[in-house]
């Protein structure tokens, strides 16, 4: 985490652009179909493990990684260091209701000043290049995108030039709910222990039951045929 930050706030430093994107178990199942998404992760900057299944992983294949970057803690941060460093940040995503409100609860945290602009999550394919330039000329340093995927990754890949502006674009999935509290989140045990999927699959078994039960087990698949291939090399 501390490297991540370290790094993002050092790019803003320099006035480059950075490009962010987390991968957990469902993603890197997506990506082994959706060529496009895959394209979009492989092409950023900077990837982190958002789900502990990938630093399990990581330390299977002989890759470990130092820890789990969860998008919403990096977010949390992120917003902290906007406050102390004077930066702007560009909320977009969810509904209208939740965006505002995220606004609303970092105005009063840290200041309106960190406030660069926002807008909600619903438009259509061809409104994108518009969106993209309303941020880009926001004055933002930090874009959040709290968007599904793989319609985020795919918009920030798609429109990264349309974006050179912005030092820091990251998608954070859910995030804004959370901070808005709409949705909890799972008790620190249960993210430290790698159950927090297991927590808002209890949230909502309906939505969440094929992502988590199929994509992990597939996810399991796919590490155990990786390293079948390197041991047999």
């Amino acid at each position: 985490m501390m490297e991540t930050l370290d790094i993002i706030n050092k790019t803003i430093i320099k006035g480059r652009q950075l490009h962010h994107v987390v991968v957990n178990a469902g993603k890197i199942v997506a990506m082994q179909t959706d060529l496009q998404l895959q394209q979009s992760v492989n092409g950023s900057d900077l990837i982190n493990a958002d789900g502990q299944a990938v630093v399990w992983a990581s330390k299977v294949l002989g890759k470990p990684l130092k820890e789990r970057v969860a998008g919403i803690d990096l977010m949390i941060n992120l917003v902290a260091l906007a406050y102390k460093k004077q930066y702007k940040i560009f909320f977009f995503g969810a509904k209208e209701e939740v965006v505002k409100e995220v606004v609303n609860r970092y105005s009063q945290q840290y200041s309106s000043n960190i406030i660069a602009g926002y807008r909600n999550g619903y438009f259509k394919k061809e409104d994108e290049a518009t969106i993209a330039q309303q941020i880009s000329q926001s004055g933002a340093h930090i874009l959040f995108v709290a968007i599904s995927s793989p319609t985020k990754e795919n918009f920030l890949y798609e429109n990264k030039k349309l974006l050179s502006n912005v030092n820091f674009v990251m998608g954070v999935g859910g995030s804004f709910d959370v901070v808005a509290g709409k949705v909890k989140r799972a008790p620190l045990w249960m993210q430290n222990t790698g159950l927090e999927w297991f927590y808002r699959f209890a949230q909502e078994p309906k939505r969440m039951w094929k992502r988590y039960l199929v994509g992990n087990s597939k996810f399991i698949g796919l590490v155990l045929k990786e390293k079948f291939k390197r041991f047999n090399h």
